[in-house]
């Protein structure tokens, strides 16, 4: 068990340990190639794909400033690359630990709780009673309301790492199954590795969508 794990954990080497963490930001160096070399498909996918989360976060957010929308492209950008990156070959997946998804959760969350408890104070509390609730009711819908706020950066840590590991413990689990097979199995497994590669990709999308839009109805909430 400790073996199928290994391939979620840093070399141990305080060298190799620092360049596996900092193949988090290469993200930051080939995308913006994309915008300044000439154009191709790639590129203008990823401007279409740029422009319809803007447009649709800006939907979300109810309010035309182009910067706040911006901030959650940018976290897709970042989630999305990490994700692909760590589908490759004995590249190390820095999404599937919760170090990495936690400190993208939680300081954005802290950040909208100190903005709406400043700026905010009596939507906030009046966001803890939905509306119609009976007075009798009233107490345990604070409680609720309040733990689930509080959660809030728990469960989309746990849910991005959570869906990363799954996928890629089953391709350990299918891989290291491989040399012990005969040959015509083998084809099998080979055709399912494929197909399962081309659903993690899916996911990997499908996660970094649904932590960016989660993060942009969030703060819809304290605006």
């Amino acid at each position: 068990m400790a073996n199928l794990f290994s391939i979620f954990e840093p070399s141990s080497s305080i060298f190799n340990l620092s360049i596996n963490w900092m193949s988090t930001l290469l993200g930051l160096m080939f995308i913006p190639y994309l915008y300044w070399a000439s154009p191709s498909r790639w590129s203008l996918l990823w401007s279409k794909i740029i422009q319809t989360l803007h447009k649709e976060f800006k939907a979300l957010l109810a309010q035309s400033h182009v910067g706040t929308s911006m901030l959650f492209v940018s976290l897709f950008s970042l989630i999305v690359f990490n994700n692909f990156l760590g589908l490759l070959p004995y590249v190390f997946t820095s999404s599937s630990h919760m170090v990495m998804t936690l400190s993208l959760s939680l300081p954005l969350w802290i950040t909208l709780m100190i903005f709406g408890w400043l700026n905010h104070t009596q939507h906030m509390f009046a966001h803890l009673v939905p509306q119609g609730t009976p007075f009798v009711l009233m107490p345990f819908m604070v409680l609720i309301e309040t733990i689930s706020n509080v959660i809030r950066p728990g469960t989309l840590a746990v849910r991005l790492a959570a869906n990363m590991i799954a996928g890629h413990l089953l391709l350990t689990l299918l891989g290291n199954t491989g040399p012990s097979l005969s040959l015509s199995i083998l084809s099998i497994l080979v055709f399912s590795q494929i197909l399962l590669l081309i659903l993690e990709s899916a996911v990997a999308i499908i996660q970094s969508y649904v932590f960016a839009v989660l993060s942009t109805l969030y703060t819809s909430e304290i605006n």
